[in-house]
């Protein structure tokens, strides 16, 4: 892989065409313009003096700079911009012309730093993964400064891909992980089982979820999840589908399961509140700050909207 070649990506980082990602503080650049979607915003590589980048050796060394792969022939690198107080002032300029736009036409554009799980709804698919990717990689170097073996200093190796101690009795090497969580509709014949959460906004009901323990299988999961937040025994567990969630690093993967019992039993340190809904009346309620469903671009609404305009139950 290219990522294991010294020379080879340190020529793409001296490349004018190669595009860098800014990350400042786990939030990614975006450009809005009046009236239109958000677009990921990008630099070239010509930025990199700029940013205070200009020697790619120590840079790369340290993860601030994270080769994320070949696109359209081009390298692409996440490049956190995170010591920087006031990041805009410097990349305002090379982030417009990259993106082909003047900055005496820039009255209806809006460039700034955001927060992507605000975002990612609205986002072309293809730019938020490459925006989460590059979100993840510099939030897991930020993690990871130290070795979890011996405490010494690591470095980065493979393009920001490893991370390697430093100290020649240990050489521990570390690599970024995704960690899996189950998320779950359960259902029992027309009603389906939501909770709440504290931190929801207000009114929002969504699927139970939780994260997988060591040494058990995702349907173990979703079972002991449902019934420890609701009570609720599970049988028939069918996996559904799957969403990254690089916040900072899972990966959520869905199942429908079906109830074997319908009395609720709320933990209340993991929910607020938790109840069966009726298809009809899923169908029928339009969002307001009493009720609504979570957001369209989430798998938990997937999974519901799936339900909802699936065979009713027999």
């Amino acid at each position: 892989m290219r990522r294991r070649e010294p020379e080879w990506i340190r020529a793409q980082l001296r490349r004018p065409d190669s595009i860098l990602v800014p990350v400042w503080r786990s939030q990614n650049l975006v450009i809005e313009a009046e009236g239109g979607e958000p677009r990921a915003a990008s630099l070239t590589a010509t930025a990199l003096a700029d940013l205070g980048h200009s020697d790619l050796d120590e840079r790369l060394a340290h993860g601030h700079l994270v080769f994320l792969g070949v696109i359209d022939g081009r390298a692409h690198f996440a490049v956190d911009v995170s010591t920087h107080e006031a990041p805009l002032e410097t990349v305002r300029s090379p982030a417009l012309a990259a993106a082909g736009i003047g900055d005496s036409t820039t009255g209806d554009v809006g460039l700034r730093f955001a927060d992507l799980r605000q975002l990612a709804g609205r986002l072309d698919r293809g730019e938020g993964a490459l925006l989460a990717l590059a979100r993840a990689m510099l939030f897991w170097h930020s993690r990871h400064r130290f070795c979890g073996v011996c405490g010494a200093p690591t470095r980065s190796e493979e393009a920001g891909h490893m991370r390697r101690c430093t100290d020649e009795a240990c050489k521990a090497m570390h690599f970024p992980r995704t960690d899996p969580a189950v998320i779950m509709l359960v259902t029992h014949g027309d009603r389906a089982l939501l909770g709440r959460n504290k931190n929801f906004i207000a009114g929002m009901y969504s699927t139970l979820a939780g994260f997988v323990e060591p040494g058990e299988s995702l349907e173990d999961a979703v079972a002991r999840e449902v019934m420890e937040e609701t009570a609720i025994e599970v049988g028939a567990v069918h996996y559904h589908s799957s969403q990254p969630w690089p916040f900072p690093a899972n990966i959520m993967l869905g199942f429908h399961a079906e109830a074997v019992t319908t009395e609720i039993a709320v933990d209340y340190g993991e929910l607020e509140d938790a109840r069966w809904f009726e298809r009809s009346w899923l169908l029928a309620h339009v969002d307001d700050d009493t009720f609504r469903l979570p957001r369209l671009d989430s798998i938990a609404r997937r999974m519901i909207e799936d339900w909802l305009h699936g065979p009713p139950a027999v």
